[in-house]
């Protein structure tokens, strides 16, 4: 799903452990002759096709120099596909060994059993370090203390403007300690109707909700995860928030933009402030004005998405130890980590700065710097078994409000009267 490693970093020191994992000592499975037994392991994934193949086969070929017994057998799907399929190859019990899950999706399929115990294996692995993981990204993928995932990838959401724009109307360009008041104020400069420029976009979903909730010093559930309480009235405000910036003009409604997306807006020079991910990045090389990213707007505070991917093992497979040196590999040897810096195939979730230097000085985006920084103050979204529904809900009402048929109150107060109807299940 969506790099996150906030603060530029004052994180530790480089550590020996991201290195390809040669001196792992679980590479073989001996026969009876004591010879080592081919093992084909299977990985499933959403994120490499179909841009980054070449990158994960080279990452593939790197493990199996250093574990000739292990063939990876590699199965792709779309990401609008991805669940479906795995879930129906879970349920016929012809679930791969290793697969991709994203943080939104990991609590459904752990609590529900699927996959592997990783804590166990770990402790019997003399040579892992959990501290080459960026905190926070290995901790979000543990469940009642077990850890079920090794995080594979990290991503976050900034605020990108168009520095041309911002030039042309005279304003002053975005600064890191801006508010909410000082992006609309920015916005209502920037946009110009007779030339089809508008000063903002913000999509108005479940996952920017959750997060302006955080902004205006709202929670989304209570502590126990018992009750909804994103329909405050700090929810209220930020809903109106994202919905102001639309009924001010300052950001295009769907029949404004023709047809385009976001992205292709934001690229055509139509928006001059966008509210997106870094995975937007490579996309942007070829634009055809300047451009750069800070970090966004609070409100009572800072708060930043923290999007993460993790490499898990089913709990069915025969092949435990193998799957735990490829996920190991995967997720932390010094040739992943490379691929996926040269690649931008996004954020390694380690912790090693030196790693990143490559990353900090390409260009664009100038300011490469507020990826980190954002870390400093991340969000996770909210998350239960139920979480597609969950969604379903919260976007559903959210789509109502953005469509006029009821205000931010009621649509928040209606989708959280659902949410504990779908609470009282977990």
């Amino acid at each position: 799903m969506r790099s996150s490693i906030r603060r530029l970093v004052t994180v530790a020191v480089a550590i020996a452990g991201v290195v390809a994992l040669a001196g792992f000592a679980w590479t073989s499975t001996p026969t009876s002759r004591g010879k080592a037994t081919k093992v084909n392991l299977t990985y499933f994934t959403f994120s490499a096709a179909p841009d980054h193949l070449k990158d994960l086969q080279n990452i593939i070929n790197g493990f199996e120099r250093a574990h000739p017994n292990i063939h990876i057998n590699v199965q792709t799907a779309s990401y609008n596909d991805y669940f479906t399929k795995l879930q129906t190859q879970i349920e016929s019990e012809q679930a791969p060994d290793s697969f991709e899950l994203n943080y939104e999706n990991f609590v459904t399929y752990a609590a529900a059993g699927k996959l592997l115990n990783l804590s166990k294996i770990a402790k019997g692995d003399r040579s892992f370090r959990a501290s080459i993981y960026y905190p926070r990204a290995y901790k979000v993928f543990q469940l009642r203390g077990r850890q079920y995932g090794l995080p594979e990838t990290f991503s976050v959401v900034l605020l990108f403007y168009n520095k041309d724009l911002f030039r042309q109307a005279g304003v002053p360009l975005p600064k890191k300690t801006w508010k909410w008041k000082d992006e609309l104020a920015a916005a209502k400069r920037l946009t110009n109707s007779a030339k089809g420029v508008f000063g903002d976009f913000q999509p108005i979903q479940f996952f920017e909700f959750y997060k302006v909730l955080a902004q205006n010093g709202g929670t989304f559930f209570n502590a126990k995860k018992t009750r909804a309480t994103f329909d405050s009235p700090k929810g209220i405000a930020a809903l109106n928030w994202l919905l102001s910036k639309t009924a001010q003009g300052v950001m295009p409604s769907k029949t404004q933009m023709g047809g385009l997306d976001d992205t292709a807006m934001f690229k055509a020079g139509k928006l001059a402030m966008w509210h997106n991910g870094i995975w937007q990045f490579a996309g942007l090389k070829d634009a055809p004005f300047s451009w750069d990213v800070t970090v966004e707007p609070g409100n009572v505070r800072k708060a930043h998405h923290f999007f993460a991917n993790a490499v898990v093992a089913s709990a069915k497979t025969k092949h435990k130890r193998e799957a735990w040196a490829w996920l190991r590999y995967f997720s932390s040897s010094s040739n992943a980590v490379k691929t996926r810096v040269k690649s931008s195939w996004e954020l390694p979730a380690v912790r090693n700065p030196s790693l990143f230097k490559p990353y900090l000085a390409e260009r664009p985006p100038q300011n490469r710097a507020a990826v980190f920084q954002a870390l400093s103050n991340i969000v996770t979204p909210p998350v239960i078994k139920q979480e597609q529904q969950l969604q379903d809900i919260v976007g559903k009402w959210l789509d109502k409000a953005v469509a006029g048929q009821v205000s931010a109150a009621q649509a928040l107060h209606s989708a959280a009267a659902e949410v504990n109807d779908l609470l009282k299940n977990e």
